[in-house]
């Protein structure tokens, strides 16, 4: 679960890349040099992979952990194979 912390810090960090996607939408807009576009693009698209890696961090320190302590394989299998399809999703794009 999201705490108060996580939650202060992820979206601070999506209000930049919110400010970084409409730079970049400005940039096209200007038709500024490709490679300079896609660098500022690139640099978002990262931002918002570390803020997924935030939310996924505390997600295991959470509820997989949870999981995992009870003693319950079909929770803990449950929970790795939810993990799986989130990065088969992740791979795939």
């Amino acid at each position: 679960m999201i705490d108060d912390a996580l939650q202060k810090k992820a979206l601070a960090a999506l209000r930049r890349i919110e400010g970084q996607v409409r730079g970049v939408a400005k940039m096209i807009e200007d038709r500024r040099y490709c490679v300079d576009i896609v660098t500022q693009a690139s640099a978002a698209e990262a931002a918002l992979h570390r803020v997924g890696a935030m939310v996924l961090r505390k997600h295991m320190e959470t509820c997989v952990m949870e999981a995992f302590r009870s003693g319950r394989r079909s929770d803990a299998r449950e929970k790795v194979d939810e993990l799986m399809r989130v990065y088969g999703q992740c791979r795939t794009r």
